[in-house]
């Protein structure tokens, strides 16, 4: 691949996080304002167009009112409020359908002109497979909510939620690799140690998003809003009320936010212990200041987390958080890669 097609890709392919990042943000409201399951129908094609007429708006309404969330909790609702509810969803689904489209055009025509690197079309391909995967898990999520319980599987929001980062760690990654410098440098011991703490810092991170998915399964964030402790607690005593004692990781509120609560605690001792490591080798200059801005970042979500239990996660709030989270996995994303030995000295 010629630096100017590897810019084309890689711009697409950032592009195509972005528009990632924006479903999640939008995915966020959607959840918090309990829109989630205003669509009770899964049409990739036909869904695109919202309703139109009258008509068709009161024809939507009327299975919405067949689902357990109106007759349980929105029996009063008029149809100009379920209209509120339906746009969040609906554009949800289209920012899905639109990433969809906007990775297949512009891969169809780079294949075609063979731009892209023959060992790059299965990471290309494998991540649009996990884009079609992502919409039918979204779908496998809504329908969990429309049969007794008007809420959706835990379990199946954090699959959906976890896949969203998947798609975006992935297409981050391999955009990365096509604008890397290489640079010339010496692996010695002590920085191997660096770079498998920065894998862990990641690894954390990623932790910090399957416990923050059981939080918003469970909405566990609306208990204990409080800190640092939790109503008093370090611990919770309730923190293994429920039988058989695993189930607690998923289903008691106390587990899930401590779980959560203790990713961040690690991550706010752990990253800036990096960062002063990383001082210690001088011509990593670059590494050094994304990993100031990740600790920027890390100081931002981290705030915005305890400002949302606090308040008991309101929408614009519990939204800041969660995409605060997708750029925390961004720049520490930046940062393993910065941190890569050149292929060529990995074995000095």
């Amino acid at each position: 691949m010629n630096p100017a097609a590897r810019r084309q890709i890689a711009i697409w392919l950032f592009l195509c996080s972005a528009m990632v990042f924006a479903t999640l943000v939008v995915g966020g409201v959607t959840r918090l304002t309990h829109s989630g399951l205003s669509i009770v129908e899964w049409q990739p094609l036909v869904g695109t167009l919202p309703p139109l007429t009258q008509a068709d708006w009161l024809e939507v309404f009327e299975k919405y009112k067949q689902t357990p969330e109106y007759q349980q909790v929105n029996h009063s609702m008029s149809l100009d409020e379920f209209k509120g509810i339906f746009w969040w969803e609906y554009f949800h689904r289209v920012l899905g359908r639109t990433i969809g489209l906007v990775f297949f055009v512009p891969f169809l025509y780079f294949l075609l002109r063979r731009k892209i690197d023959r060992k790059l079309v299965p990471k290309l391909v494998g991540i649009f497979f996990l884009g079609g995967l992502q919409g039918a898990m979204g779908w496998y999520m809504v329908k969990s909510g429309l049969v007794d319980d008007p809420r959706v599987s835990q379990y199946r929001l954090t699959a959906h939620l976890s896949l969203a980062f998947i798609i975006f760690i992935a297409m981050m990654w391999v955009a990365l690799g096509l604008i890397e410098e290489r640079s010339h440098y010496f692996a010695h011991e002590g920085y191997r140690r660096l770079q498998r703490l920065g894998f862990w810092l990641f690894v954390l991170a990623c932790y910090m998003v399957v416990t923050g998915g059981f939080v918003a399964g469970i909405r566990a964030g609306k208990a204990y809003n409080t800190f640092p402790l939790m109503n008093g607690h370090f611990v919770p005593p309730e923190i293994f009320m429920i039988e058989p004692w695993y189930l607690n990781f998923f289903n008691n509120m106390a587990t899930v936010q401590f779980d959560h609560r203790l990713g961040a605690w690690l991550l706010a001792f752990l990253a800036p212990w990096f960062w002063i490591r990383l001082r210690q080798f001088p011509d990593r200059l670059r590494a050094q200041r994304v990993a100031t801005l990740m600790l920027a970042v890390l100081a931002g979500q981290i705030t915005l987390g305890i400002l949302t239990v606090l308040h008991a996660v309101p929408v614009a709030l519990g939204a800041a958080h969660q995409g605060g989270s997708m750029v925390l996995m961004a720049v520490l994303l930046w940062l393993n890669h910065e941190l890569r030995v050149p292929a060529q000295l990995r074995s000095s």
